[in-house]
């Protein structure tokens, strides 16, 4: 299917480049609104925004098939005062900007996607948590979840479909979390971390482009959506697929006291590693979403196979 216009917020990052790749060889025109000028390149081009106030970039937004919302500074960094204000601003202030302007448009955006976490739910070892039954945890990422989709469902938007859609760990070739986890490996350093019983959400990058158009063609799915792949496993399961299809018999652990003085030194926090994440994507399931790679196994041959 041929789409006209996808917007994409906040979408210079790792996820926004997959999703532009994606869009832009379906699509007639895709439009990264963010802070950070760019050239354009083919039909994608970048648009200049501050996050805050009004401005020409509203403009692009009328008559789009999907904007997807990717804004919200990263979370890898220590939770001091300062880092846990501009987390949450930096999520709350564009989400808001963006549901106040999407209620005066005439000709508004048709699905508004905006791009939460599954670390929403709680710490969970007996048993998965979706959209049906899934039960809410406690924290400071868990609050900062809890407001931002707040944000997005309180806003007036009546001619535009919304889905917050509660994503996994996300793994490719490029960035996020799997490189970092390979460099580990690589150094011999790719065990257990903690215990290795914690479970890890996770989801190839192709299949969150996949699931994200797929679900444009939904329009009776709306409200919340996990974005995970249906294969939870364990994070000690987790390294040792790493390290089968990297060729890598060993890998020394990382015991919890290790990783703890090791956040402090990089400027990050435990949590991230040890919480344990075992979602559930019930609606993607139920509603027939077939995803490319639904077992870690073939997601990690593909990644490793194109980077070796």
């Amino acid at each position: 299917m041929r789409y006209g216009k996808i917007i994409l917020v906040g979408g210079n990052g790792y996820v926004g480049g997959v999703l532009a790749n994606n869009f832009s060889g379906i699509a007639d025109e895709v439009i990264i609104i963010s802070r950070k000028p760019d050239a354009r390149k083919g039909n994608i081009k970048t648009v200049l925004w501050d996050g805050k106030t009004p401005g020409e970039w509203q403009n692009e937004l009328t008559g789009a098939d999907l904007l997807v919302n990717l804004c919200g500074k990263n979370v890898n960094c220590r939770y001091t005062t300062k880092n846990r204000a501009e987390i949450i601003s930096s999520r709350l202030v564009p989400t808001q900007l963006l549901g106040e302007v999407i209620n005066h448009m005439d000709n508004p955006p048709k699905l508004w996607i905006n791009v939460t976490s599954a670390t929403i739910y709680r710490h969970a070892e007996d048993h998965p948590q979706d959209e049906l039954s899934g039960e809410i945890g406690y924290g400071f990422s868990i609050e900062v979840c809890k407001l931002w989709e707040a944000c997005f469902f309180e806003s007036k938007t009546p001619k535009t479909r919304k889905i917050a859609l509660r994503m996994g760990i996300v793994i490719g070739r490029k960035d996020g979390a799997f490189p970092r986890l390979l460099n580990l490996v690589k150094l011999g350093m790719g065990g257990k971390q903690g215990d290795g019983q914690q479970y890890v959400s996770w989801i190839h990058e192709q299949d969150v482009a996949l699931s994200i158009e797929w679900l444009i063609n939904q329009p009776e799915i709306n409200g919340v959506v996990n974005c995970t792949a249906p294969d939870a496993i364990k994070n000690e399961v987790l390294m040792a697929t790493i390290r089968k299809a990297y060729g890598m018999p060993l890998g020394l652990p990382a015991p919890a006291w290790l990783l703890e003085f090791g956040a402090k030194l990089i400027g990050t926090e435990t949590e991230l590693i040890l919480k344990s994440r075992w979602v559930k994507p019930t609606v993607l399931i139920q509603n027939g979403f077939r995803f490319q790679y639904g077992k870690l196994e073939d997601a990690v041959h593909d990644i490793i196979s194109l980077r070796i």
